[in-house]
């Protein structure tokens, strides 16, 4: 089975690694041609520095690069992989985007004759590193079939949500529990440090009851130690909840908790913190705690 993998970010690097090492014959694209010529030299694979080049004979394209305009780039216009894939290859697109670039994107694969799934992942880069990504799947049943054995490679679940855009959606009310369990445990956070509670020993002893959590696992001690240089972006938060509004407005609902916490952290982002890890929302919410 031959795979184009485009976009060697920090989480199509090493999914593309996990690939080349399951035996898949891969090829690999990146906008910056000398990331993919690095990522030969640790992988088999060969890098090709026009997306055309990468995907003529690959039997799926694994698309995951920035947002929206990013993938529309590498996917839909005239020098992007719809209008070089070979008929009845599968066009996987991981990146998180919204539901309507889904749609968009199943349609122009149709008239190419082209399969089209959209897969958004969740884990972060540890999960990427470490080949435990959960992959939310939209498409059909016979191709998310297809896709099993190269979803293993760096996933530990993959499911399938339903039809096109449903796999976003999935990623979506993802992306709105992240905020608010990050929500509640800086509140937590703020409460045990007023109180002279010692984080580590909270942790353990939290951790395995109800209010356990990937984010107070993962992400309370360096909230705690003020740390926040590493993990998923804010500037990347801001642009999934977004997508969140934009879908329940089509619905007409209201969030709030999702409304507030991308507010906080459009203000994180403007003083500067767009790169830090989405658990610097404790900034935002210590100085409302403390006005």
């Amino acid at each position: 089975m031959r795979i184009s993998f485009i976009g060697l970010g920090v989480m199509g690097y090493p999914m593309a690694g996990h690939l080349a090492k399951a035996g898949f014959d891969v090829r690999v694209y990146n906008r910056t041609f000398s990331k993919a010529q690095q990522w030969t030299q640790e992988y088999p694979g060969l890098a090709f520095d026009t997306v055309a080049e990468c995907v003529q004979q690959a039997d799926i394209v694994l698309v995951c690069v920035g947002n929206d305009d990013d993938v529309r780039s590498v996917t839909t216009s005239p020098t992007g992989a719809i209008a070089h894939m070979k008929p009845h290859a599968i066009l996987v697109d991981h990146t998180t985007t919204s539901a309507n670039l889904a749609l968009e994107l199943m349609q122009v694969a149709e008239q190419a004759k082209v399969r089209f799934m959209d897969a958004p992942v969740s884990g972060g880069q540890a999960g990427a590193e470490n080949g435990v990504l959960t992959v939310m799947c939209g498409g059909e049943a016979a191709d998310f079939a297809e896709m099993q054995a190269p979803f293993d490679a760096y996933a530990k679940s993959s499911v399938l949500m339903g039809e096109v855009g449903q796999g976003q959606r999935a990623k979506m009310v993802n992306q709105i529990c992240i905020a608010g369990a990050l929500t509640g445990l800086s509140e937590g956070l703020l409460l045990a440090e007023k109180s002279g509670l010692d984080i580590g020993t909270l942790v353990d002893c939290l951790k395995n009851g109800a209010a356990g959590s990937w984010q107070m696992e993962n992400r309370a001690q360096t909230m705690a130690q003020d740390q926040f240089d590493f993990g998923f972006a804010i500037d990347w938060m801001i642009k999934d909840l977004g997508f969140c509004l934009e879908e329940a407005k089509q619905h007409d609902l209201t969030l709030p908790l999702t409304q507030t916490c991308s507010e906080a952290y459009q203000t994180l982002s403007k003083e500067g913190l767009g790169r830090m890890d989405t658990s610097v929302l404790i900034k935002a919410i210590r100085k409302q705690a403390q006005s």
